[in-house]
Protein backbone atom coordinates (compact mmCIF):
# COMPACT_ATOMS: atom_id res chain seq x y z
CA UNK A 1 0.00 0.00 0.00
CA UNK A 2 1.36 3.26 -0.63
CA UNK A 3 2.08 5.99 2.10
CA UNK A 4 0.12 9.09 1.68
CA UNK A 5 1.82 12.16 3.39
CA UNK A 6 -1.64 14.11 4.00
CA UNK A 7 -3.26 13.82 7.18
CA UNK A 8 -6.47 11.94 7.70
CA UNK A 9 -9.84 13.19 6.83
CA UNK A 10 -10.82 16.09 9.54
CA UNK A 11 -7.47 16.06 11.11
CA UNK A 12 -4.65 18.24 10.69
CA UNK A 13 -0.95 19.03 10.78
CA UNK A 14 -0.20 21.84 12.92
CA UNK A 15 2.62 24.36 11.52
CA UNK A 16 4.89 26.55 13.74
CA UNK A 17 2.57 29.85 13.34
CA UNK A 18 -0.59 28.09 15.00
CA UNK A 19 1.39 26.19 17.27
CA UNK A 20 2.86 29.12 19.04
CA UNK A 21 -0.98 30.67 18.99
CA UNK A 22 -2.50 27.66 20.70
CA UNK A 23 -0.23 27.41 23.16
CA UNK A 24 -0.26 30.90 24.21
CA UNK A 25 -4.38 30.69 24.37
CA UNK A 26 -3.87 27.46 26.41
CA UNK A 27 -1.93 29.50 28.94
CA UNK A 28 -3.98 32.43 29.26
CA UNK A 29 -6.71 29.74 29.68
CA UNK A 30 -5.34 27.80 32.15
CA UNK A 31 -3.75 30.90 34.09
CA UNK A 32 -7.28 32.51 34.32
CA UNK A 33 -9.22 29.42 35.17
CA UNK A 34 -6.58 28.98 38.17
CA UNK A 35 -7.42 32.25 39.43
CA UNK A 36 -11.20 31.08 40.20
CA UNK A 37 -9.98 28.13 42.12
CA UNK A 38 -10.31 25.31 39.15
CA UNK A 39 -7.95 22.75 39.41
CA UNK A 40 -6.59 21.10 37.09
CA UNK A 41 -7.50 16.97 36.09
CA UNK A 42 -6.61 14.56 32.84
CA UNK A 43 -9.14 11.45 31.94
CA UNK A 44 -7.68 8.98 29.02
CA UNK A 45 -9.07 9.32 25.87
CA UNK A 46 -10.79 6.30 25.75
CA UNK A 47 -13.51 5.41 27.65
CA UNK A 48 -15.74 2.25 27.64
CA UNK A 49 -18.17 1.99 24.82
CA UNK A 50 -20.98 1.57 27.23
CA UNK A 51 -20.77 5.05 28.73
CA UNK A 52 -20.10 6.75 25.65
CA UNK A 53 -23.29 5.39 23.90
CA UNK A 54 -25.28 5.25 27.06
CA UNK A 55 -28.21 7.59 25.25
CA UNK A 56 -27.03 10.82 27.27
CA UNK A 57 -24.47 12.13 24.03
CA UNK A 58 -27.20 12.96 21.53
CA UNK A 59 -26.31 12.84 17.91
CA UNK A 60 -22.47 12.70 18.98
CA UNK A 61 -23.01 8.79 19.87
CA UNK A 62 -23.35 8.42 15.95
CA UNK A 63 -19.80 9.61 15.37
CA UNK A 64 -17.82 7.90 18.12
CA UNK A 65 -14.62 6.26 16.82
CA UNK A 66 -15.31 3.24 18.31
CA UNK A 67 -12.02 0.49 18.86
CA UNK A 68 -12.13 -3.22 18.27
CA UNK A 69 -11.03 -5.31 21.36
CA UNK A 70 -7.56 -6.40 21.41
CA UNK A 71 -5.93 -9.94 21.06
CA UNK A 72 -7.78 -13.36 22.29
CA UNK A 73 -10.58 -10.72 22.98
CA UNK A 74 -11.57 -10.51 19.33
CA UNK A 75 -13.29 -13.24 18.01
CA UNK A 76 -14.34 -12.21 14.35
CA UNK A 77 -15.05 -15.62 13.48
CA UNK A 78 -17.86 -15.97 15.70
CA UNK A 79 -19.13 -12.24 16.79
CA UNK A 80 -22.94 -11.72 15.59
CA UNK A 81 -23.23 -8.32 17.21
CA UNK A 82 -21.01 -5.21 17.40
CA UNK A 83 -20.75 -5.53 21.38
CA UNK A 84 -18.97 -9.03 20.25
CA UNK A 85 -16.63 -6.57 18.45
CA UNK A 86 -16.16 -3.33 20.31
CA UNK A 87 -15.03 -2.76 24.16
CA UNK A 88 -14.03 1.43 24.00
CA UNK A 89 -13.85 4.08 22.32
CA UNK A 90 -12.71 7.46 22.13
CA UNK A 91 -14.21 10.09 23.68
CA UNK A 92 -16.32 12.70 21.95
CA UNK A 93 -16.17 15.45 24.70
CA UNK A 94 -14.80 16.01 28.16
CA UNK A 95 -18.11 15.97 30.29
CA UNK A 96 -18.86 12.29 30.23
CA UNK A 97 -15.39 11.41 31.72
CA UNK A 98 -15.30 13.92 33.92
CA UNK A 99 -18.39 12.12 35.06
CA UNK A 100 -17.02 8.55 35.55
CA UNK A 101 -13.40 10.43 36.93
CA UNK A 102 -15.70 12.20 39.90
CA UNK A 103 -17.69 9.20 40.12
CA UNK A 104 -14.39 6.91 40.79
CA UNK A 105 -12.32 9.53 42.75
CA UNK A 106 -15.39 12.17 44.77
CA UNK A 107 -13.62 10.30 47.90
CA UNK A 108 -10.51 11.95 47.50
CA UNK A 109 -11.75 15.35 46.27
CA UNK A 110 -12.94 18.55 47.75
CA UNK A 111 -16.75 19.42 47.65
CA UNK A 112 -17.54 21.45 45.82
CA UNK A 113 -14.96 20.23 43.11
CA UNK A 114 -14.04 22.74 40.65
CA UNK A 115 -12.66 21.00 37.43
CA UNK A 116 -10.50 21.97 34.50
CA UNK A 117 -9.63 19.78 31.94
CA UNK A 118 -8.35 20.43 28.49
CA UNK A 119 -7.64 18.07 25.86
CA UNK A 120 -8.28 16.44 22.45
CA UNK A 121 -11.47 14.46 21.68
CA UNK A 122 -12.85 13.09 18.55
CA UNK A 123 -16.30 12.92 16.42
CA UNK A 124 -16.46 11.12 13.02
CA UNK A 125 -18.25 14.18 11.87
CA UNK A 126 -18.66 15.77 8.54
CA UNK A 127 -15.66 18.74 8.89
CA UNK A 128 -16.53 22.59 7.99
CA UNK A 129 -14.53 25.27 8.29
CA UNK A 130 -13.94 25.78 12.51
CA UNK A 131 -14.44 21.89 13.04
CA UNK A 132 -12.74 18.61 12.97
CA UNK A 133 -13.28 15.37 13.54
CA UNK A 134 -9.86 15.56 16.11
CA UNK A 135 -9.90 18.60 18.02
CA UNK A 136 -8.66 19.99 21.41
CA UNK A 137 -11.15 21.00 23.84
CA UNK A 138 -11.10 23.06 27.15
CA UNK A 139 -13.79 22.62 29.95
CA UNK A 140 -14.65 24.00 33.50
CA UNK A 141 -17.14 22.18 35.44
CA UNK A 142 -17.93 22.86 39.40
CA UNK A 143 -19.75 19.22 40.97
CA UNK A 144 -21.63 19.80 43.84
CA UNK A 145 -22.54 23.10 44.01
CA UNK A 146 -26.79 22.66 43.69
CA UNK A 147 -27.32 26.87 43.43
CA UNK A 148 -26.91 29.21 40.48
CA UNK A 149 -23.16 30.43 42.27
CA UNK A 150 -21.98 26.98 39.95
CA UNK A 151 -23.56 29.17 36.47
CA UNK A 152 -22.64 32.70 37.36
CA UNK A 153 -18.90 31.70 38.51
CA UNK A 154 -18.33 29.59 35.26
CA UNK A 155 -20.06 32.74 32.84
CA UNK A 156 -17.48 35.09 34.81
CA UNK A 157 -14.33 32.29 34.29
CA UNK A 158 -14.89 32.06 30.55
CA UNK A 159 -15.85 35.44 29.81
CA UNK A 160 -13.15 36.96 31.71
CA UNK A 161 -10.82 34.79 29.64
CA UNK A 162 -12.23 35.67 26.24
CA UNK A 163 -11.60 39.45 27.23
CA UNK A 164 -8.14 38.55 27.96
CA UNK A 165 -7.53 37.01 24.29
CA UNK A 166 -8.78 40.41 23.25
CA UNK A 167 -12.93 39.36 22.25
CA UNK A 168 -15.47 42.20 22.49
CA UNK A 169 -19.02 42.80 21.76
CA UNK A 170 -20.03 39.03 22.29
CA UNK A 171 -22.89 37.37 23.42
CA UNK A 172 -23.32 34.68 26.31
CA UNK A 173 -27.31 33.27 25.04
CA UNK A 174 -28.80 31.53 27.88
CA UNK A 175 -31.70 29.36 28.64
CA UNK A 176 -33.52 26.84 30.40
CA UNK A 177 -35.07 23.82 29.48
CA UNK A 178 -37.52 23.72 32.06
CA UNK A 179 -38.57 26.81 30.26
CA UNK A 180 -37.95 24.69 26.72
CA UNK A 181 -40.34 21.78 28.36
CA UNK A 182 -42.90 24.35 30.13
CA UNK A 183 -43.50 26.18 26.11
CA UNK A 184 -43.82 22.42 24.61
CA UNK A 185 -46.32 21.47 28.06
CA UNK A 186 -48.19 24.84 27.62
CA UNK A 187 -48.26 24.02 23.94
CA UNK A 188 -50.46 20.89 24.22
CA UNK A 189 -47.12 18.52 22.67
CA UNK A 190 -47.23 15.08 24.31
CA UNK A 191 -43.49 14.45 26.70
CA UNK A 192 -42.62 12.01 24.24
CA UNK A 193 -42.39 14.39 21.35
CA UNK A 194 -40.39 17.24 23.16
CA UNK A 195 -37.15 15.99 21.44
CA UNK A 196 -38.71 16.62 18.22
CA UNK A 197 -39.94 19.79 18.93
CA UNK A 198 -36.67 20.87 20.16
CA UNK A 199 -34.25 19.39 17.27
CA UNK A 200 -36.91 21.60 14.75
CA UNK A 201 -36.65 24.47 17.37
CA UNK A 202 -33.15 24.41 17.06
CA UNK A 203 -33.47 25.23 13.55
CA UNK A 204 -34.87 28.53 14.15
CA UNK A 205 -31.68 30.53 13.24
CA UNK A 206 -31.24 29.09 10.16
CA UNK A 207 -35.08 28.85 9.06
CA UNK A 208 -36.81 31.95 10.87
CA UNK A 209 -40.32 31.22 13.02
CA UNK A 210 -42.62 30.37 9.47
CA UNK A 211 -39.73 27.63 8.77
CA UNK A 212 -39.67 26.15 12.56
CA UNK A 213 -44.01 25.53 11.66
CA UNK A 214 -43.77 24.62 8.65
CA UNK A 215 -41.60 21.51 10.12
CA UNK A 216 -43.79 21.27 12.64
CA UNK A 217 -46.72 20.95 10.66
CA UNK A 218 -45.12 18.51 8.10
CA UNK A 219 -43.46 16.67 10.61
CA UNK A 220 -47.96 15.74 11.98
CA UNK A 221 -48.56 17.63 14.91
CA UNK A 222 -51.77 19.34 16.00
CA UNK A 223 -51.89 22.79 14.03
CA UNK A 224 -53.48 23.72 17.32
CA UNK A 225 -50.19 23.16 19.55
CA UNK A 226 -48.44 24.79 17.10
CA UNK A 227 -50.27 28.26 16.55
CA UNK A 228 -49.56 28.12 20.72
CA UNK A 229 -46.16 27.39 20.25
CA UNK A 230 -45.16 29.81 18.04
CA UNK A 231 -47.52 32.58 19.79
CA UNK A 232 -45.33 32.05 22.63
CA UNK A 233 -42.32 33.08 20.27
CA UNK A 234 -44.08 36.01 19.13
CA UNK A 235 -45.57 37.42 22.08
CA UNK A 236 -42.07 37.51 23.90
CA UNK A 237 -40.54 39.07 20.57
CA UNK A 238 -42.74 42.07 21.59
CA UNK A 239 -42.40 41.83 25.52
CA UNK A 240 -40.05 44.74 27.13
CA UNK A 241 -39.05 41.57 29.27
CA UNK A 242 -39.15 38.19 27.22
CA UNK A 243 -38.31 36.04 30.31
CA UNK A 244 -40.73 37.88 32.40
CA UNK A 245 -43.25 37.17 29.71
CA UNK A 246 -42.68 33.94 29.40
CA UNK A 247 -43.24 33.24 32.90
CA UNK A 248 -46.22 34.98 33.44
CA UNK A 249 -47.71 33.07 30.18
CA UNK A 250 -46.59 29.77 31.46
CA UNK A 251 -47.86 29.59 34.70
CA UNK A 252 -48.56 26.22 36.52
CA UNK A 253 -46.52 24.63 33.70
CA UNK A 254 -43.51 26.24 34.98
CA UNK A 255 -41.29 25.89 38.66
CA UNK A 256 -42.02 28.53 40.88
CA UNK A 257 -37.99 28.85 41.08
CA UNK A 258 -36.95 29.10 37.29
CA UNK A 259 -37.99 32.84 36.48
CA UNK A 260 -36.16 34.03 39.51
CA UNK A 261 -32.57 31.92 39.20
CA UNK A 262 -32.58 32.34 35.78
CA UNK A 263 -32.73 36.49 36.68
CA UNK A 264 -30.33 35.95 38.88
CA UNK A 265 -27.77 34.88 37.07
CA UNK A 266 -28.10 37.24 34.16
CA UNK A 267 -28.34 40.13 36.47
CA UNK A 268 -25.49 39.31 38.70
CA UNK A 269 -23.49 38.51 35.64
CA UNK A 270 -24.41 41.88 34.06
CA UNK A 271 -23.00 43.53 37.16
CA UNK A 272 -19.98 42.20 37.70
CA UNK A 273 -18.27 41.50 34.32
CA UNK A 274 -14.73 42.42 33.51
CA UNK A 275 -15.42 41.88 29.46
CA UNK A 276 -17.07 43.52 26.82
CA UNK A 277 -20.43 41.03 26.14
CA UNK A 278 -24.08 40.70 26.75
CA UNK A 279 -25.89 38.33 28.81
CA UNK A 280 -29.07 37.29 26.21
CA UNK A 281 -31.80 35.38 27.32
CA UNK A 282 -33.04 33.26 24.13
CA UNK A 283 -35.86 30.73 24.14
CA UNK A 284 -34.91 29.09 21.22
CA UNK A 285 -31.65 27.98 22.20
CA UNK A 286 -31.58 24.04 22.56
CA UNK A 287 -28.09 22.49 22.98
CA UNK A 288 -28.27 19.11 21.65
CA UNK A 289 -26.88 17.17 24.69
CA UNK A 290 -29.82 15.61 26.37
CA UNK A 291 -27.93 15.04 29.72
CA UNK A 292 -28.39 19.06 30.64
CA UNK A 293 -31.31 19.51 32.84
CA UNK A 294 -31.49 22.95 33.73
CA UNK A 295 -29.68 26.23 33.04
CA UNK A 296 -28.05 26.10 29.10
CA UNK A 297 -25.41 28.94 27.71
CA UNK A 298 -23.97 29.67 24.23
CA UNK A 299 -20.92 31.43 23.27
CA UNK A 300 -22.41 33.42 20.23
CA UNK A 301 -19.14 35.92 18.22
CA UNK A 302 -20.08 37.87 15.65
CA UNK A 303 -17.16 37.13 13.36
CA UNK A 304 -17.71 33.58 13.57
CA UNK A 305 -21.23 33.57 12.89
CA UNK A 306 -22.03 30.64 15.21
CA UNK A 307 -21.34 28.86 18.54
CA UNK A 308 -17.78 29.29 19.75
CA UNK A 309 -18.64 27.50 23.00
CA UNK A 310 -21.28 26.32 25.63
CA UNK A 311 -22.18 24.29 28.77
CA UNK A 312 -24.97 24.00 31.21
CA UNK A 313 -26.32 21.99 34.50
CA UNK A 314 -26.30 18.60 34.37
CA UNK A 315 -27.24 17.30 37.78
CA UNK A 316 -28.48 13.73 36.38
CA UNK A 317 -25.08 12.26 34.62
CA UNK A 318 -22.75 11.58 37.81
CA UNK A 319 -25.47 9.96 39.43
CA UNK A 320 -25.46 7.15 36.58
CA UNK A 321 -22.52 6.14 37.74
CA UNK A 322 -22.92 6.29 41.42
CA UNK A 323 -26.86 5.78 41.95
CA UNK A 324 -26.93 8.99 43.78
CA UNK A 325 -27.35 12.47 42.33
CA UNK A 326 -24.88 14.98 42.29
CA UNK A 327 -25.44 18.54 40.87
CA UNK A 328 -22.96 19.81 38.22
CA UNK A 329 -22.40 22.46 36.26
CA UNK A 330 -20.31 22.96 33.34
CA UNK A 331 -18.66 25.05 30.53
CA UNK A 332 -16.50 24.68 27.32
CA UNK A 333 -14.72 27.16 25.09
CA UNK A 334 -14.30 26.48 21.50
CA UNK A 335 -10.87 26.19 22.00
CA UNK A 336 -10.31 25.15 17.59
CA UNK A 337 -12.71 28.32 16.22
CA UNK A 338 -11.41 30.96 18.88
CA UNK A 339 -7.81 29.91 17.48
CA UNK A 340 -9.17 30.09 14.14
CA UNK A 341 -10.28 33.61 14.43
CA UNK A 342 -7.21 34.92 15.82
CA UNK A 343 -5.27 33.29 12.75
CA UNK A 344 -7.92 35.25 10.59
CA UNK A 345 -7.28 38.48 12.25
CA UNK A 346 -3.77 38.29 11.98
CA UNK A 347 -3.27 37.71 15.60
CA UNK A 348 0.21 37.91 16.94
CA UNK A 349 1.15 36.22 20.08
CA UNK A 350 2.25 39.08 22.75
CA UNK A 351 6.13 39.47 23.81
CA UNK A 352 6.97 37.07 21.02
CA UNK A 353 9.96 39.30 19.65
CA UNK A 354 12.74 40.14 21.16
CA UNK A 355 14.40 37.02 19.18
CA UNK A 356 18.07 36.53 18.85
CA UNK A 357 19.73 34.45 15.99
CA UNK A 358 23.07 33.73 15.98
CA UNK A 359 24.44 32.85 12.30
CA UNK A 360 27.76 30.87 12.07
CA UNK A 361 29.46 30.36 8.67
CA UNK A 362 30.05 27.25 7.62
CA UNK A 363 32.81 25.53 8.59
CA UNK A 364 33.61 27.22 11.68
CA UNK A 365 36.72 25.80 13.74
CA UNK A 366 35.85 24.36 17.08
CA UNK A 367 36.90 26.57 19.48
CA UNK A 368 34.89 29.81 17.61
CA UNK A 369 31.60 27.53 17.35
CA UNK A 370 32.14 26.22 21.38
CA UNK A 371 31.98 30.41 22.26
CA UNK A 372 29.02 30.99 20.24
CA UNK A 373 26.94 28.04 22.24
CA UNK A 374 28.54 29.77 25.51
CA UNK A 375 27.70 32.85 25.04
CA UNK A 376 23.98 31.58 23.91
CA UNK A 377 23.75 29.25 27.01
CA UNK A 378 24.17 32.76 29.11
CA UNK A 379 21.80 34.66 27.27
CA UNK A 380 19.43 31.87 27.83
CA UNK A 381 19.71 31.66 31.75
CA UNK A 382 19.10 35.36 31.58
CA UNK A 383 15.59 34.38 29.86
CA UNK A 384 16.34 35.39 26.56
CA UNK A 385 15.63 33.26 22.83
CA UNK A 386 18.34 32.64 21.08
CA UNK A 387 18.79 30.14 17.78
CA UNK A 388 22.03 29.03 16.67
CA UNK A 389 21.62 28.57 12.61
CA UNK A 390 23.88 27.93 9.93
CA UNK A 391 24.81 31.26 7.94
CA UNK A 392 23.14 30.45 4.38
CA UNK A 393 24.51 32.17 1.30
CA UNK A 394 21.59 34.39 0.69
CA UNK A 395 21.73 36.30 4.12
CA UNK A 396 19.20 38.85 3.51
CA UNK A 397 16.46 36.04 2.50
CA UNK A 398 17.82 33.51 5.60
CA UNK A 399 17.82 37.41 7.90
CA UNK A 400 13.81 37.78 6.87
CA UNK A 401 12.42 34.23 7.21
CA UNK A 402 14.01 34.68 10.71
CA UNK A 403 12.14 38.39 11.08
CA UNK A 404 8.75 36.40 10.34
CA UNK A 405 9.29 33.80 13.34
CA UNK A 406 10.06 36.89 15.72
CA UNK A 407 13.69 37.48 15.67
CA UNK A 408 14.36 41.17 15.64
CA UNK A 409 18.36 40.91 16.62
CA UNK A 410 21.13 38.99 14.45
CA UNK A 411 25.08 38.65 15.09
CA UNK A 412 27.18 36.97 12.87
CA UNK A 413 30.03 34.95 13.19
CA UNK A 414 32.51 33.51 10.78
CA UNK A 415 35.48 31.29 11.30
CA UNK A 416 38.79 32.24 12.31
CA UNK A 417 41.34 33.44 9.02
Amino acid sequence: MALTKKPVTGMKDILPEEMQIRDYVMNVIKENYRKFGFTPIETPCVEAIGNLSNKQGGENEKLIFKILKRGEKLKLDTAETEADLVDGGLRYDLTVPLARFYANNAANLPAPFKALQMGNVWRADRPQRGRYRQFMQCDIDILGEPTNLAEIELILATTSTLGLLGFKGFEIRINERRILKAMAACSGFDEADYDRVFITLDKMDKIGLEGVEQELLDAGFKKESIDKYTALFKGMEAAENGLDYLSGQLGSFLEDDVRDNLAQIIESVEATKTADFQMVFDPTLVRGMSYYTGTIFEIAIPEFGGSCGGGGRYDQMIGNFTGQETPACGFSIGFERIVLLLLESGFKVPGNGGKTAFLIEKGIDTGTLCKVIEEAKQERQQGKTVQIVRMNKNKKFQKQQLSEQGYEEFREFYRSC
